[in-house]
């Protein structure tokens, strides 16, 4: 058995490929996040580092400790896993859009998805636009479903120049000259210190996974109970993506729709067992 003190010396490989030591306290710490237990997060901890081994990825240790959760606390396991059910929304990034969208309502945006915008020298699709008060936000969504993807500082070069582009025609507009524009980045995953330097150099809003230390992507879900569908435990890939086809996006749109989750599923008893699992593990939050 791998002890506390033998595991911090085990280097572990990350999803870029880089390495580091093994921290007990960063799976304890992302297990708590989640609303573990004290009692579920030893449990975890022992399961992991029972097995731990030089070499052993960052996705061979999640893997075990999201398998051991959804045994014992498929709400707790659904919150565990929302990094990954984010990168789930693939392969199209559309539904991430509509995800970005449902952030910047409970934010008190007005929002539209994927709108046609005229810039002075040519037309852009902006994934999302969102209007409160005076203040007119352009934001573009940057989707990956890989992990050890990072959004870098060529994606915020290109944003910040389609806003320029934008920006100068809202400007020509009549009464919006005393509007305050802006220009968001929202990503799935992490960001690049270049991508987050150049963003606060600009005046850029860089929103992403750990991004900013508070406000972050994750830490808004948390705050307004926007879980994606796809964290829910009791659905499969295929499910999960004909959830998505049918319009739903987060765990609060299977308890508001229920009559078509039904429709989904074929067999009423597992359409109330998912309903079951997404009121709880909204509940918890």
């Amino acid at each position: 058995m791998a002890n506390q003190t033998q595991s911090k010396q085990i280097r572990i490989v990350k999803a870029s490929g880089e390495t580091e030591l093994f921290a007990e306290s960063k799976l304890r710490a992302s297990l708590k996040r989640a609303g573990a237990s004290e009692g579920s997060i030893n449990s975890v901890v022992h399961d992991v580092t029972d097995r731990l081994h030089e070499g052993m990825t960052t996705k061979d240790i999640y893997s075990r400790a999201f398998s051991h959760l959804r045994r014992k606390d498929r709400p707790t396991a659904g919150r565990y896993h929302l990094r990954m059910a984010l990168m789930e929304f693939g392969p199209s990034g559309h539904p991430f859009e509509k995800f970005v969208g449902e952030l910047l309502k409970a934010e008190g945006f007005d929002v539209e998805v994927a709108r046609i915008v005229q810039g002075v020298c040519v037309k852009h699709e902006v994934d999302v636009v969102a209007t409160r008060g005076d203040r007119h936000v352009m934001v573009e969504c940057k989707f990956h479903n890989q992990p050890g993807l990072r959004s870098d500082v060529k994606i915020s070069l290109y944003v910040q120049a389609r806003f320029e582009d934008v920006e100068r025609q809202w400007k020509k507009q009549p009464n919006h000259g005393e509007k305050f524009h802006e220009v968001w980045l929202v990503t799935n995953t992490k960001l690049t210190t270049d991508a987050t330097r150049y963003a606060e150099c600009v005046g850029m809003h860089a929103l992403g996974w750990s991004y900013p230390s508070t406000g972050s992507l994750e830490q808004l879900v948390e705050r307004y109970g926007l879980h994606p569908v796809t964290c829910l435990t009791l659905l499969n890939r295929m499910q999960k993506q004909e959830m998505m086809r049918q319009g739903f996006i987060l765990c609060k749109d299977v308890l508001e729709h229920p009559d078509a989750l039904r429709r989904v599923f074929r067999n009423p008893a597992r359409a109330e067992d998912v309903l079951q699992e997404a009121r709880e593990l909204i509940k918890a939050i």
